[in-house]
């Protein structure tokens, strides 16, 4: 199947020939490298997770919860019945063995109230409203871009096949108490719903909004998206997100000073988030938190590699954007995150796969311009 033909949207077919070769030769090395980087997890080699903890009788299985999991079942639980989130948390961390400090240790507490207050049977339809909200988005998004060109419409279905496979991990009843899970679906939503040429930012806006409500880990999507509008000059918008930020800064200064007054001598402190795992520390969260999980780690860690390399050679707003937030966000997964970490990768997994979309324009694109066919 060869590649759709867009060249005012292909940005490396306008490289010139030695930096084009210079890339290439760094994506192949990073290609070669992710084959090779096994995907881990807590738990040392990550295997697609299978259903234990089965009852013979009920002829089903029942996957055991994992701790973390647990933790915010019972959080919830006790919100139910009408106790008070910081002090439920104190309890339940302790009961629990996690810690309590420092503060960025414990949640925020918006998604525990919210899962308190609905009903559980809306959550499944909220996930699905919420998956057809981000695929609606970006189907609009990506008509403009690249409209017109050969190519295009199949493209744009491609483009939306990956969205789907990245997204559709958010209907999975088994991870809704994940703040990761929320948050990453809405900045998906956002990031489809940006569209500052034509005005359309407010409903990013509060999409980024509800994310960073949930979890602190969506604050590098609002910095970036604040950072672009003035950068362009977008000055009205650019209030809007940086106003965003500080209203964040002091939410959280706000939950920091609560749960710092419950800590006690006795609890013990946070292990280091600092871990410095390179590779793997990028790849694992991501394919561990999407549907990549189930394909071996020499096919998963190149697409990565790949997704990445789509997005910067979509010669785009978006492009452009997509490519900085995921590179910053790998970069970030190298240097912090444990590997029993691993679901901060939900924040950035369900839109990332749109690269692969584009992947095959940008690999032709770089071939050609580093091996240009001389004209007779």
């Amino acid at each position: 199947m060869s590649a759709p033909v867009l060249a005012p949207f292909d940005r490396y077919a306008h490289w010139t020939r030695t930096p084009a070769r210079l890339l290439l030769a760094l994506v192949a090395v990073l290609i070669a490298l992710a084959a090779l980087t096994p995907i881990t997890s807590g738990e040392g080699i990550a295997r697609p997770p299978s259903l234990t903890g089965e009852t013979a009788a009920s002829g089903g299985q029942v996957r055991e919860r994992d701790e973390d999991l647990k933790l915010y079942d019972d959080v919830i639980a006790r919100l139910k019945r009408g106790e008070n989130y910081y002090a439920v948390i104190a309890q339940e961390h302790r009961r629990h063995h996690y810690p309590l400090h420092p503060g960025f240790a414990v949640r925020l507490p918006t998604l525990a109230y919210a899962e308190a207050l609905l009903p559980p049977a809306t959550l499944i339809p909220l996930s699905v409203l919420l998956m057809g909200a981000v695929l609606f988005a970006w189907w609009r998004r990506l008509g403009p871009e690249p409209a017109g060109e050969p190519g295009a419409a199949r493209l744009r279905l491609i483009a939306l096949a990956a969205l789907f496979f990245g997204v559709s991990i958010g209907t999975t009843r088994y991870f809704f108490v994940l703040h990761e899970l929320w948050a990453g679906q809405l900045l998906a939503l956002s990031f489809g719903l940006h569209r500052p040429g034509q005005g359309k930012w407010l409903g990013a806006w509060l999409a980024a909004a509800a994310a960073l409500a949930i979890r602190e880990h969506a604050l590098p999507f609002v910095l970036l998206m604040t950072a672009f509008a003035l950068w362009h000059r977008r000055w009205r918008e650019g209030a809007a997100w940086a106003m965003l930020v500080v209203l964040f800064v002091a939410a959280m200064a706000a939950h920091l000073h609560v749960v710092e007054g419950l800590v006690r001598p006795e609890d013990p402190p946070s292990a280091s988030w600092l871990t410095l795992r390179g590779l793997n520390g990028w790849l694992s969260p991501v394919i561990l938190s999407s549907n990549m999980r189930w394909l071996p780690h020499f096919i998963a860690g190149p697409a990565v590699i790949l997704s990445l390399l789509g997005w910067s050679g979509w010669r785009s707003a978006a492009g452009a954007f997509g490519t900085l937030l995921y590179l910053g966000y790998g970069a970030a997964f190298m240097i912090a995150g444990r590997p029993d970490n691993f679901y901060w990768g939900m924040i950035v997994a369900p839109a990332m796969w749109i690269g692969l979309a584009f992947a095959p324009m940008a690999l032709r694109g770089l071939v050609s311009a580093a091996f240009p066919v001389q004209k007779a």
